[in-house]
């Protein structure tokens, strides 16, 4: 009986920890910088000389990864708005829009600092959102939205990225201490894909 007993809190001690230690998925940044996995020649087509980057946000990795022009340079975990990953639909969905769009402006923000804003809406979103919103899959009234950017989570608040919480309204959001350091090289006019 007593065996019984010290093999259950055995077994109950060992199955909180699994499950506190998988739920945590603690994540960090990982670089490399010389040798890379080639890039497509269409996307080498959109790096400039003064500009060798391209950033390819996976929305399904909870994943922003940078690309220069030898190949993968930089990846940071990242969060996103609403935990539906589909791509936005209209302003006020809180979702994280897909397609392919350009560093617009670089600034600091007074919440959570760095901030690269993007150029949406571009044409190919307001192309998706007319289309959409002829479709009826959007009502008339909607607007399509503007202001998404890549920005940091305030300095306080970096384990929302660590426990996968989305918490924008739309924007991609990494760790406030990695947003600094994508900040200090992305230029604008930096390409930027965002896919599910």
């Amino acid at each position: 009986m007593k065996n019984f007993g010290l093999r259950t809190f055995i077994l109950l001690a060992f199955s909180i920890l699994f499950f506190s230690f998988s739920k945590s998925k603690k994540r960090k940044i990982v670089k490399r910088t010389s040798i890379g996995i080639k890039i497509n020649s269409s996307l080498t087509s959109a790096l400039v000389k003064d500009n060798p980057y391209y950033i390819i946000i996976d929305k399904s990795d909870y994943e922003l990864k940078v690309y220069d022009e030898e190949g993968w340079y930089a990846t940071y975990p990242v969060v996103f708005g609403s935990n539906d990953l589909n791509d936005k639909y209209m302003e006020g969905d809180k979702k994280t829009p897909e397609g392919h769009f350009k560093v617009l402006l670089k600034k600091i923000h007074p919440q959570w600092g760095p901030e690269l804003l993007l150029d949406f809406p571009n044409q190919e979103s307001i192309k998706k959102f007319n289309e959409r919103q002829s479709r009826g899959l959007i009502p008339r009234t909607a607007r399509i939205g503007s202001g998404i950017a890549i920005h940091a989570t305030r300095p306080q608040e970096e384990w929302t990225v660590d426990y996968f919480q989305n918490w924008t309204d739309g924007c991609v959001s990494l760790k406030y201490s990695e947003a600094k350091d994508l900040y200090s090289y992305i230029p604008s006019g930096t390409p930027v894909t965002i896919q599910k």
